[in-house]
């Protein structure tokens, strides 16, 4: 293969991995009034700073027609950036791709961040927006989740560990949320809980809906899960890109010092 053919094949293995599980999906998604993944990495980080890691890794599941089922990127987009000029290290599942189920290689991106994070003493971001594990992947998905359990308790005291929850979120995909420092829900359009309604009603004979079970406003006024009930996805971001300037990068650094200027009711460096 020359030269120009297999930049050519970069270039469309970029693109395919950039269009995640396609354009029709991302349509639906911006049509309920989400962001992408790629999206809310864009909004999140200084702009032009974002690099990213494995971005044409995929799954290596053969079972139940997965083969022909391959994204590049496999789900979930991960590398690091700066906020206001400070390096983070990120990681958004992306919906459009199989419903942004965990596989093992998807496990293996997410736990490649969060040791770089832990080696480089900076904080890590996680955008969740998944259904959670792969069943097709059976106990190598849950596997997975078992080594980022495992980081984030290694984490917790060294590096602030921040999550952002997009999307109806179960299982796995909050379990790990919920051991992280600070949580932040979009209302009505995220939800947090072990299992759906369906299950609760099928084992319990209790009725109850998913704002009720797991939506932003009961976890951030009753079970406490979540810190802040942000009114969009936009402001979700907003609120972890301010969060980050109260917070030291990591455990040996001392956090940012503000003068309350109590006239003019604002917060101002020293």
């Amino acid at each position: 293969m020359k030269m120009n053919d297999q930049l050519d094949h970069l270039h469309k293995l970029r693109e395919k991995a950039k269009l995640g599980g396609g354009q029709e999906r991302i349509d639906k998604l911006h049509a309920k009034g989400s962001m992408t993944a790629r999206e809310r990495i864009d909004l999140l980080l200084d702009k032009g700073s974002f690099e990213e890691f494995d971005m044409f890794k995929a799954h290596r599941c053969r079972d139940f027609g997965m083969e022909n089922k391959v994204f590049p990127g496999d789900g979930v987009v991960t590398g690091h950036g700066t906020v206001n000029g400070r390096i983070v290290y990120v990681f958004a599942q992306d919906f459009t791709v199989l419903g942004g189920s965990l596989s093992e290689t998807f496990s293996e991106k997410i736990c490649k961040i969060m040791d770089l994070a832990m080696k480089n003493g900076a904080p890590v971001i996680g955008l969740n927006d998944s259904g959670g594990a792969r069943i097709q992947e059976g106990i190598e998905s849950l596997a997975g989740y078992s080594e980022i359990f495992q980081r984030n308790v290694m984490a917790s005291g060294v590096v602030p560990q921040i999550s952002a929850i997009f999307g109806p979120c179960a299982g796995g995909a909050v379990y790990s949320p919920a051991l992280t420092d600070f949580i932040i829900m979009v209302e009505n359009k995220s939800y947090m809980f072990l299992t759906g309604p369906k299950v609760v009603k099928a084992i319990t004979h209790e009725e109850v809906t998913v704002e009720e079970l797991g939506g932003a406003a009961m976890h951030s006024s009753r079970s406490g899960v979540a810190d802040y009930p942000a009114p969009s996805g936009e402001d979700a971001i907003a609120y972890i890109r301010k969060l980050l300037t109260f917070l030291p990068q990591n455990n040996m650094d001392n956090p940012r010092l503000w003068s309350a200027a109590i006239q003019s009711n604002v917060l101002l460096p020293v």
